[in-house]
């Protein structure tokens, strides 16, 4: 397809992508509803719920650099095609799963596709729109198209839960691809960048596992102790990995990801702004859904439909906050939205079962606003400051944030939350005189509390019922402990985007250039528009500012710092 033709068909190109995006988020928001059918027909602990989660953004994020790469060099639509082919595969092995430890490596799979899928959309977006303006637009309907599988997804989830088994969740995601899967190789010119450099598998490899063993060290750490050999030998080796990562990325003269990027305020704060957005989506939607359901009592299909305002405000908001930049810059539309999902976090840190419904419905409409305004702009702001030719570079990094966002909002908010469930529920139940082995079932996740007060109530209903509220009471503070903390690293975020985040984007078209001031006065004389009176004068005044200690008043020659280019 050539430039004229993809050019012509970038907004029907625009909807293609997003039909791929969808695939994508409706399969992370449709699975949250399904946690507590999860936790009851595989058995799984809050530890394997959390990989099964988990274990698809850790694999996500640690091969999207490498899969940028690969796109930007062999082709960003055949990425596309691959991945969403992978994707697929995945989605029908995880149906069939049957154990917790098989739908975590399917899940995996599926995060192969998923790495392949994400840069793709954003970079082939990149390269259809270069207008800064136009641009701005589609990344924010782009970014919608989030706030689209957000809504779509609990309330698809619970109704296929409802009517089939939980493998339904993921064979949802074949139709889609059977429709976005074609239309992208008819519809989408498959660029790729120039003189793309050589692939980096040692970065790779060393991005995986750093992220990896973090993240395992955080998720693991309530159970195993932060103190205890696993752990702490988990976090020195992510340490390590990241630290030799970096480094390798500083001295190869073909980085997976040039950290000299980072220099650019625009780049590494708006990077950061998606991180803390996306931990907060994430990490509240994996434990206030399974909350409306456990503590409140709702099915998965009224849990999925209340739901629908987060969603709503995301998908309303996006495309709008381009606007507010235009008015008052990225800086405080950013670190406005952050500002807001902390606002949201700390209303729903306060919900009780006694509250119910009424105290979640603000906060979903707060965490809605905020991660809108937050997400959009920041994601032009990442994708504006590099050259188009490291369009899939930048998609990936912005991709990476994103799910390394994810993964850490459930890992940090689920890992407070456990840290403190397990000995509430000591404190509640302990003196009920329940078996060990009951005990420690009630201990490992609020679906075997619930099971246990179940059983406990064929016997003694009254005894069922105390067993039943202790566990959603201990449950429900829990949950307000691990969101206190998030609304915490998300108002932390809001200062730093406030504090570094540039206002405005510098003119993509200027570059970086020492002017002499005698070159520049005999460049004006020869053109038409300046005469030697008027070069005469201009000479002068550059003679008078070199006298007075430098062209551009620091004390040398006038220059323009440099600007990406778009």
């Amino acid at each position: 397809m050539d430039t004229k033709t993809a050019h012509e068909r970038r907004w029907i190109g625009l909807g293609v992508l997003c039909l791929s995006l969808l695939v994508v988020g409706l399969d992370n928001t449709i699975l949250s509803v399904a946690i507590p059918k999860l936790s009851e027909d595989l058995g799984a602990t809050t530890s394997q719920l959390q990989w099964i989660v988990d274990g698809y953004t850790l694999v996500f994020a640690g091969l999207l650099l490498t899969t940028g790469a690969l796109g930007d060099r062999f082709g960003r639509r055949s990425a596309l095609s691959i991945g969403l082919g992978i994707f697929v595969a995945g989605s029908v092995a995880s149906a069939f799963a049957g154990s917790a430890g098989m739908l975590i490596a399917t899940r995996s799979l599926m995060g192969v596709g998923g790495a392949l899928i994400m840069p793709a959309t954003l970079s082939l977006l990149t390269n259809l729109f270069t207008e800064p303006k136009e641009r701005a637009k589609a990344i924010g309907i782009w970014a919608g198209v989030s706030g689209i599988g957000v809504a779509i997804g609990p309330m698809l989830g619970g109704w296929l839960l409802e009517h089939f088994s939980w493998g339904s969740v993921f064979l949802i995601n074949v139709p889609v691809v059977a429709i976005a899967l074609p239309a992208g190789y008819f519809l989408l010119p498959n660029s790729k960048a120039e003189n793309s450099p050589k692939l980096d598998p040692l970065g790779a490899v060393l991005s995986i596992v750093g992220l990896v063993s973090l993240v395992w060290a955080i998720i693991e750490a309530p159970a195993k102790g932060w103190g205890s050999t696993p752990v702490l030998g988990a976090f020195a080796l992510g340490f390590v990995a990241m630290a030799v990562f970096i480094w390798w990325q500083m001295t190869t003269d073909h980085p997976m990801l040039d950290v000299r990027f980072f220099k650019n305020p625009r780049f590494s704060a708006a990077n950061l702004a998606i991180t803390l957005a996306f931990f907060a989506m994430v990490g509240s939607m994996f434990v206030i859904t399974q909350f409306m359901q456990f503590v409140l009592g709702f099915s998965p299909l009224q849990a999925g439909l209340r739901s629908v305002p987060l969603a709503l405000c995301l998908m309303l908001v996006a495309p709008q906050s381009s606007r507010l930049v235009e008015k008052v810059g990225t800086k405080l539309v950013v670190a406005g939205g952050l500002a807001t999902v902390a606002a949201g976090l700390f209303v729903a840190s306060t919900c009780t079962p006694e509250l119910g419904y009424g105290r979640v419905l603000p906060s979903q409409l707060l965490l809605g606003i905020g991660i809108a305004l937050a997400m959009a702009p920041a994601t032009e702001s990442v994708m504006g400051s590099l050259p188009k030719e490291k369009a899939g570079v930048g998609s990936a990094m912005n991709d990476t944030t994103r799910q390394v966002g994810g993964a850490l909002g459930v890992a940090i908010i689920g890992s407070v939350f456990s840290s403190r469930y397990a000995p509430l529920i000591d404190t509640k139940l302990g003196g009920l005189g329940l078996p060990t082995q009951a005990l420690d079932t009630a201990r490992d996740s609020i679906g075997g509390a619930l099971a246990i007060a179940d059983e406990a109530r064929k016997a003694s209903p009254a005894a069922g019922d105390q067993i039943a509220n202790a566990a959603r009471d201990a449950f429900a503070a829990s949950v307000g402990r691990g969101l206190l903390v998030s609304a915490a690293i998300a108002l932390v975020g809001a200062i730093i985007a406030l504090v570094f985040l540039p206002a405005r984007a510098v003119d993509p078209q200027v570059e970086a250039v020492e002017v002499d001031e005698s070159d520049l006065v005999t460049a004006l004389a020869s053109t038409p528009l300046v005469g030697g009176a008027e070069a005469s004068l201009i000479r002068q005044d550059a003679e008078d500012d070199v006298d007075a200690g430098g062209g551009d008043h620091r004390g040398g020659s006038p220059s323009f710092d440099p600007a990406p280019v778009s």
